[in-house]
């Protein structure tokens, strides 16, 4: 992974679409999946160990969700083969609830089925159909920093940065010395 930490906090699938950065690619490589994996732990269910197969596959999702979110923000359908490959990645991997018996309660706890390398990937693209099936997917602007093309859900209506300690702090900084530069 570059010098570039990955932006983080915003729906997991823009998460993902945001490892493809100016500065290049957060998910070169197996390790640089799981340091982004690790980042993510907390939304991400536990999954078997990152290798090359697995990264394929993140990529492969990546790729078509993008794509599939850069239409739907222009107000255009999402190309078939985009919305086949989200499908086809979830149901490498279905998502179940395991039910038991703990003694009094009955408990059901999620998890995947299917190949260790597909796990991931079907958790990030069904992440990718909710926020693409979600009403907000209208508003995901990409970052006014002149040289970022990260994406953000604002909560704010007046939010323009990914971020405001990053891409924010920039512009600020720019504007000063702009204002304030010799002449």
């Amino acid at each position: 992974m570059s010098d570039v930490v990955p932006l983080t906090g915003e729906p997991l699938a823009l998460d993902l679409v945001n490892t493809l950065t100016a500065a290049g690619d957060l998910l070169a490589t197996p390790d640089d999946l799981r340091r982004w994996r690790d980042l993510q732990e907390e939304r991400l269910p536990d999954t078997p160990p990152a290798d090359a197969d697995a990264l394929a596959a993140v990529r492969v999702v990546r790729e078509h969700t993008a794509r599939a979110l850069d239409s739907i923000r222009h107000g255009e359908r999402p190309d078939d083969a985009d919305l086949k490959a989200l499908n086809d990645a979830q149901r490498a991997a279905p998502a179940i609830k395991d039910l038991t018996w703990d003694g009094s309660t009955l408990v059901a706890s999620h998890h995947r089925s299917g190949p260790p390398e597909t796990r991931l990937a079907a958790h990030l693209a069904e992440a990718a159909a909710e926020l693409l099936s979600d009403p907000a997917v209208t508003r995901i602007r990409e970052c006014e920093a002149d040289d970022c093309v990260m994406l953000f859900l604002p909560a704010h209506p007046r939010r323009r940065w990914c971020s405001p300690a990053r891409c924010g702090n920039r512009v600020r900084v720019a504007r000063h010395y702009q204002r304030h530069k010799p002449n």
